[in-house]
């Protein structure tokens, strides 16, 4: 007997990796639920909350100690004053890269993963600005004591750009020319995506 005939039952159609699929059957992004997605963020921030604590941690030890040098006593009013600021400017960035664990333990056992990660991808991202400022505030009170304050405030300026350029730009680049798409949006589109596929397999005989 024929298969290969009549309505084109034994005909082999096209699957969803098939070069021949229509792209809307074709999956995209990750199929996970919103719990999963939100365990998947949570473990990608605390990778990077650790590397920037250990920078700011560092920085802000330093910090303290300079106090308790010699050479301390010979600084400038203003010298001074830009070291109270560059240290209020550390422990704030401190803090705010410490937050995501504060805000996840006092909410553990709620529920509220995905607004946890929310939250604490804020105080990461509060926490990253801070510490930039750190960084040139330190950097600024160190040159100011080896070379002239206008050379030091451009070198100063010089490297912040430079900072900008390798924490910020590349992520507003990638975002502004991607497909539109939000954290959490992937999820979405697959769900989406096999709901119509479901829909489009209950309507065929």
């Amino acid at each position: 007997m024929d298969v290969s005939g009549g309505d084109g039952a034994g005909r082999e159609q096209p699957s969803e990796t098939s070069p021949r699929a229509p792209a809307a059957a074709r999956r995209s992004g990750r199929d996970e639920s919103h719990e999963e997605r939100a365990d998947r963020r949570w473990a990608e921030l605390l990778q990077e909350v650790r590397v920037a604590q250990t920078g700011v941690q560092i920085l802000l030890a330093f910090l303290l100690t300079v106090v308790f040098t010699p050479r301390f006593g010979d600084l400038s009013d203003v010298n001074r004053h830009l070291y109270v600021a560059t240290v209020l400017l550390g422990a704030a960035a401190t803090g705010a890269l410490i937050a995501p664990v504060s805000i996840h333990r006092f909410v553990t056992g709620w529920g509220v993963k995905p607004q946890t990660v929310t939250w604490a991808s804020r105080c990461t991202l509060a926490g990253l600005v801070l510490l930039l400022c750190t960084i040139g505030s330190a950097l600024l009170l160190v040159l100011r004591v080896v070379i002239t304050d206008s050379v030091a405030t451009l070198l100063v300026a010089g490297v912040l750009a430079w900072f900008v350029c390798c924490w910020f730009l590349p992520a507003y680049w990638m975002r502004r020319g991607g497909s539109g798409r939000g954290p959490g949006s992937g999820g979405r589109a697959v769900a989406d995506g096999g709901n119509e596929r479901t829909a489009r397999a209950q309507r065929e005989p």
